[in-house]
């Protein structure tokens, strides 16, 4: 092994015995155009009965840099957790990839992905909804789940700056992950890439989106299952509630406005004789006012926001108008299904106050202080024109070849 600094691709499969002989000569070819780092490969096998191991095993005396550890089938998360601590520990890489098996990644962009990291960035994405990505072989209701479980990672977990939050294609710099705590991320399927994309952000990681080409798999089947779908949605709750302020802040601003509308509702109905059709209106464009002081002064005064307190007022509006008349054709409908008047109105209120905050969050306080996800090609030739001093890493030992089948727990 060289004296320069390590990279490695962390590869989890599951029966992709047919995939390794391809991917690796393709991955390994890229060696040579990233002068700056040596390059490892760590496989990462859950015990493929399709004999993955064996092939792997077969590729280490062409490949030195080729590595294997194995392991019980517990999830993509867990397999990445198991792999990074190994990487880690053995290897010492500045940088880590996460990549895919199943030629679906193209290791083309390694090169690209290394340049970016010497750049300055934490974390470099392969998206599929940056301009210049595409996933053509996706059907009509693949990717309208995909953008839309990306837009509710985006909203709800606190990354509106970029457009797509559940890549497995991604070099992350190890130091920026030797900060997070991988512990509480419970998720052990697919929704780890979410867990660990938040986690990373959370800590200080400066990202930037590469567009890429997703295809279709050559060989093999998808490992996305209906578990891993539950658990990516349970998941997008946890994220959302895991730290954050703005929510918390949200969600108090939320409750007071329940407090300005179900008040002046009673007043109106209550004590000074208006229909609940004549007081529902009122009581919430009250509490539309009240939300917009409260949110401005304190849920999102941390944003750059460039637009002006008259126009985010109005925007505000537009939005609250909206969740207002969803809150009325609620209450309207279930009125007319005998239901108490004033629970009527609070489960407008809910319905209303979910809309406003993802409306709002994308475009009233839109936060214009994020990385540019399309200024890659700069980037880059930024990154490759500076000469950065060689840092010393620590000395650490080859990782076993996997001839023995060796099991390394993270």
């Amino acid at each position: 092994m060289s004296d320069l600094p390590r990279a490695c691709i962390v590869l989890p499969c599951y029966n992709e015995a047919e995939n390794i002989p391809i991917l690796m000569p393709l991955i390994f070819e890229q060696a040579s155009r990233i002068p700056s780092h040596e390059l490892h490969v760590l496989v990462v096998d859950d015990n493929s009965p399709d004999g993955t191991a064996d092939v792997v095993r077969g590729l280490q005396s062409q490949y030195p840099n080729l590595h294997l550890i194995l392991g019980e089938k517990q999830g993509l998360g867990e397999a990445y957790k198991r792999g990074m601590a190994a990487a880690i520990e053995k290897l010492a890489p500045e940088f880590l990839f996460e990549m895919d098996a199943d030629l679906q990644h193209s290791p083309a962009l390694l090169p690209v992905f290394v340049a970016l990291g010497e750049g300055g960035f934490d974390l470099v994405i392969g998206s599929r909804f940056v301009v210049g990505g595409s996933t053509p072989h996706f059907s009509l209701r693949r990717r309208a789940m995909s953008l839309f479980g990306n837009f509710l990672l985006r909203v709800l977990g606190g990354l509106p700056a970029l457009r797509d939050c559940t890549s497995g294609y991604r070099l992350i710099r190890t130091e920026v992950l030797q900060r997070c705590d991988l512990t509480p991320l419970a998720t052990k399927g697919y929704s780890f890439q979410s867990s660990l994309l938040f986690e990373l952000i959370r800590n200080g990681a400066k990202p930037i989106e590469v567009p890429i080409t997703f295809p279709d798999r050559t060989h093999g089947d998808s490992k996305l299952s209906f578990s891993d779908q539950l658990e990516f949605l349970l998941n997008i709750a946890r994220i959302r509630f895991r730290k954050s302020q703005e929510f918390i802040s949200f969600c108090a601003v939320g409750l007071s406005g329940v407090l300005v509308n179900l008040g002046f509702f009673v007043l109106f109905t209550r004590a000074l004789g208006f229909s609940a059709h004549a007081a529902s209106p009122i009581a919430i464009e009250l509490s539309i006012i009240s939300n917009f002081i409260l949110n401005n002064a304190f849920t999102f005064r941390t944003r750059a926001v460039t637009t002006s307190l008259r126009r985010r007022f109005v925007q505000f509006h537009l939005v609250s108008g909206l969740a207002g008349v969803i809150n009325f054709v609620t209450m309207l409908v279930l009125l007319r299904f005998g239901v108490w008047d004033i629970f009527g109105q609070l489960a407008g209120i809910v319905l209303g106050t979910f809309i406003n905050y993802v409306l709002n969050s994308l475009w009233t306080w839109r936060d214009v202080e994020s990385v540019q996800p399309f200024a890659v090609e700069k980037a880059v030739t930024e990154a490759q024109a500076r000469k950065r001093a060689r840092r010393p890493r620590a000395d650490s030992r080859p990782l076993p070849r996997g001839g023995s089948g060796s099991h390394h727990d993270a």
